[in-house]
């Protein structure tokens, strides 16, 4: 249905929804509350902590704009009883045209820090006559353009009662599971009365979205039970020899992979493998003997990388091991001469194996004889970049690999297409990375001590969650820190990075850190993804207790990939018990699985499945606070489908609608 069939729905509006990947009235439901506002009782600001969240009533007295400031702001000094308090909105200036002297609700986070009064920073606010709208147990919705919340409220509110919600759950199970209603739980998760009803309208729908994501793996999944067109004619010894060439020896975890990757390229069926171990298992070691395996049968092979630097560092292996054959790499930055020289080799036969970004993707790419595909971080990518490359090759085996830890529970789950295989043992030669939670008394000896060590030789990472700070002043920016860091570590040399930086230019930074130009990188969580910086062995993460402990262990795993001892420093913007308990997860555990799981356990399951945890938002359900319960009874369900006959044409067709709107979401 059309959105702008809504009221107030404008052409302008319109496109502010698209920028939301808001098209259609069916996709308005589908833009879940990131939020509620708990507006059923008021609390006085005098009585508030720092950093609660409260709904108060109080007198405007007086509002002050200052647009010159770093930060313009527009302040309101507020009176309750005899009690004076501040709010303040940052680069909000229409704000002072909706306030003057009078009686207001105001709802938002207070701030009392010692010595320094207390004042609400950017609070929601309404005047208080009769017609109060602030009220209630009320959605807040993520927003862009010129969106407000008001707008997005009443568009959904049309959108519910006019879009026909069906469950494609068979009614036979869903009685059997005693699942509600479907089309009452959107209703609910949209207008909830309480938390109550609000988590339990996300739960019934998180079953609904799993049942169909994973009914669709199951359809892939035996579709991928194809006859294999691409016969491997290398020996067992072969690859024997092959990983003689390495100078260590292979873990047990590691041959355990190689063989089932042989006997995988050996069956009568195409291989759809993911090899998953934690930071330095030696994954890429398991992905070279499997392209050796092809281009000794013959075959091409082709390595996919989310980043120009990963992919030639691949590259580079890839020459070092393969020596007889012919590796080329392939990026949007490769000369444009070299680019044909390269297309045309690949097209005739003359390469063996490419290594590259998103470019191998490119529909001018063709292969003569590509037979296996390998992509390397696989979180970074989704299935359409990956049935993009393997495409190109017909039935092509498939190798991803993973070193984002996921809780073996979750993993048929998240690689419900794929043949799993854990490397759980690491190279003998990795140390454990000693990890420290800092508090800010202890900040200043940390830099001096950095500093001394970055003389000696050694090299840092200091890694902010944002590029921008916060407007409450809570979060380091890494423009600031890096300003920072200038004049409190003077002589060192500084390089900056973040998602900002063309792909080029974080390209050429990385790599100038790699050969020792810069003594610390600055940067924002761009640095996750595994290239190798031996001499790197201090990591600091900044407001470390705003990261999920799986991608602060992915952080925490840049450092300690050389033979000397290695540091990870935790920063606390915000010291509550909470945020203690997740650190010292990470500091008391480097079993990545083990922290994934204990990660599940303390956030749940709609932060951890959703965007919150970085490259894993695999569901069409964003915003929404689920029980991981809820996975598992959609995969009960699901199974229960295929097993008694369930599986009609018209859950396949739903489960498939499901599965190429995720694969479109993930390509764009």
């Amino acid at each position: 249905m059309d959105l702008k069939k809504l009221r107030f729905v404008s052409e302008k509006r319109e496109k502010d929804f698209n920028k939301l990947n808001i098209f259609s009235q069916e996709d308005l439901i589908r833009h879940f509350p990131r939020n509620y506002l708990d507006l059923t009782s008021t609390d006085t600001v005098a009585s508030a902590y720092h950093n609660d969240v409260i709904l108060t009533l109080c007198e405007v007295v007086s509002v002050e704009v200052n647009r010159f400031a770093r930060r313009p702001y527009v302040k309101a000094m507020c009176r309750q009883g005899s009690y004076l308090f501040s709010a303040i909105w940052f680069n909000q200036p229409y704000v002072a045209g909706k306030l003057s002297a009078g009686e207001y609700l105001f709802y938002g986070r207070v701030q009392n820090r010692y010595g320094m009064g207390a004042s609400m920073v950017n609070p929601s606010f309404e005047r208080a006559d009769n017609n109060v709208k602030l009220k209630g147990y009320v959605p807040v919705y993520p927003l862009a353009g010129s969106l407000t919340q008001g707008a997005v409220r009443s568009a959904v509110k049309q959108a519910l009662s006019n879009v026909s919600v069906c469950s494609a759950i068979p009614a036979a199970l869903q009685k059997k599971y005693g699942l509600g209603d479907l089309a009452a739980a959107y209703r609910s998760v949209h207008n909830p009365a309480g938390p109550k009803e609000a988590a339990a309208a996300a739960e019934r729908i998180a079953e609904e979205e799993y049942f169909l994501l994973v009914s669709a793996f199951k359809i892939i999944k035996g579709d991928n039970e194809t006859a294999r067109t691409s016969a491997y004619t290398v020996g067992a010894e072969d690859v024997k020899n092959f990983a003689a060439r390495f100078p260590f020896e292979f873990t047990q975890g590691q041959k355990d992979a190689v063989n089932a990757v042989y006997s995988d390229l050996k069956s009568p069926r195409v291989m759809n493998r993911l090899i998953q171990g934690d930071v330095g298992s030696g994954k890429t070691a398991v992905a070279l003997a499997g392209i050796y395996m092809a281009v000794k049968s013959g075959h091409q092979a082709a390595m996919l990388a989310p980043t120009e630097v990963l992919a030639r560092q691949n590259a580079a292996l890839l020459k070092n091991y393969l020596p007889e054959y012919r590796v080329e790499f392939l990026s949007g930055s490769t000369p444009a001469a070299q680019k044909r020289e390269i297309k045309k080799g690949l097209a005739e036969g003359t390469i063996n194996a490419v290594c590259g970004t998103h470019a191998l993707i490119q529909g001018d790419v063709m292969f003569a004889d590509l037979s296996l595909v390998v992509c390397d971080e696989q979180h970074r990518f989704g299935v359409a970049q990956r049935a993009a490359l393997t495409g190109k090759g017909g039935a092509a085996d498939t190798l991803v690999m993973s070193a984002t830890p996921i809780p073996r529970t979750l993993t048929l789950i998240f690689y419900g297409d794929l043949d799993v295989t854990t490397i759980k043992d690491k190279p003998r030669s990795r140390q454990d990375i000693s990890t420290s939670i800092i508090p800010e008394r202890r900040y200043s000896d940390m830099l001096c001590y950095i500093s001394g060590e970055v003389k000696k030789g050694a090299q840092a990472y200091f890694v902010c969650p944002k590029i921008e700070g916060d407007d409450e002043g809570t979060v380091m920016s890494v423009t600031e820190l890096y300003e920072e860091l200038a004049q409190k570590m003077p002589g060192v040399r500084l390089g900056l990075m973040h998602g900002k930086l063309k792909d080029r230019q974080k390209d050429e930074v990385m790599t100038a850190f790699r050969n020792r130009e810069y003594d610390v990188l600055v940067s924002t969580t761009v640095i996750e993804v595994g290239v190798d910086v031996p001499n790197a062995t201090i990591m600091v993460i900044y407001n470390a207790e705003r990261f999920g402990l799986s991608q602060l262990h992915q952080l925490r795993g840049r450092v300690g990939r050389g033979d000397k001892k290695s540091y990870c420093f935790l920063l606390m913007g915000s010291d509550t018990p909470e945020a203690r308990q997740r650190l010292s997860v990470i500091k008391e555990n480097s079993d990545g699985f083990a922290i994934a799981e204990s990660d599940l356990k303390l956030r749940g399951g709609g932060d951890f499945m959703g965007t919150r945890q970085s490259g894993h938002a695999i569901g069409d359900i964003k915003n929404l606070r689920f029980p991981v319960s809820a996975i598992f009874t959609a995969k009960s369900i699901a199974d229960d489908a295929f097993a008694g006959g369930f599986d009609t044409g018209e859950l396949r067709v739903a489960a498939m609608q499901k599965y190429n709107k995720l694969r479109d979401v993930i390509l764009n």
